[in-house]
């Protein structure tokens, strides 16, 4: 886990002592990503932007019960995960499908090793190809909310296994699937477009 920094603690302090513009820094240090991530969980629009200002809402209300075993980042996106998910529910956008690897019924990863694919399969490595940002961006749509939530956080948001494990209130072998799976259903939906792009004429395998 990566620790909470000296300025986010400083702005933490300062707000949890009502210094509301400490708040207003936090929103302004923060809210791109925050957007960003919620677009990508929801697609893009004004019902992303309102999820974006009802995650700092409660930030503010909950910000007293902050403690720094986490960084404000995580937080956060724990805040934004939850209004996602409960967004596609109530609007049943969410969609449930099953894949070649299975959890146990009570959420556990199976005891094996969850090797991921080679990272021309990364979103983040995709992403650096922008023909493809579009079709990613609509494949990543596509999985369903658990699978896409776990891919987006690591592999684009860039948070650690231990902290996306907070973020879900599940174990990190859960974590390690659900990434393992969401990889390999992106593989599949994005091949014809990284056969015919990341491997055409000036691409290297040791990118990245």
């Amino acid at each position: 886990m990566i620790a909470v920094t000296d300025a986010d603690r400083s702005l933490v302090l300062r707000c949890q002592a009502n210094d509301a513009q400490a708040f207003n820094e936090i929103v302004a240090r923060y809210k791109n990503r925050v957007f960003n991530y919620i677009c990508r969980m929801v697609g893009p629009g004004p019902d992303a932007e309102d999820l974006a200002q009802d995650t700092f809402v409660r930030a503010y209300l909950s910000i007293g019960s902050f403690e720094s075993r986490a960084t404000l980042n995580t937080w956060l996106f724990r805040i934004a995960t939850n209004l996602c998910i409960d967004y596609l529910r109530r609007s049943s956008r969410a969609k449930f499908r099953s894949l070649s690897r299975h959890e146990d019924e009570d959420g556990e990863a199976n005891d094996e090793d969850w090797s991921i694919p080679d990272n021309r399969f990364e979103p983040q490595q995709l992403f650096l190809a922008k023909e493809l940002e579009r079709e990613l961006n609509r494949a990543l749509m596509e999985l369903p909310d658990k699978l896409r939530t776990v891919v987006i956080l690591f592999d684009i948001e860039g948070v650690p296994y231990e902290d996306i494990a907070r973020i879900l209130n599940c174990p990190l072998g859960t974590v390690k699937s659900r990434l393992f799976s969401a990889r390999m259903a992106l593989r599949k939906r994005l091949q014809p477009y990284v056969n015919g792009s990341l491997e055409g004429p000036g691409y290297s395998r040791d990118r990245g």
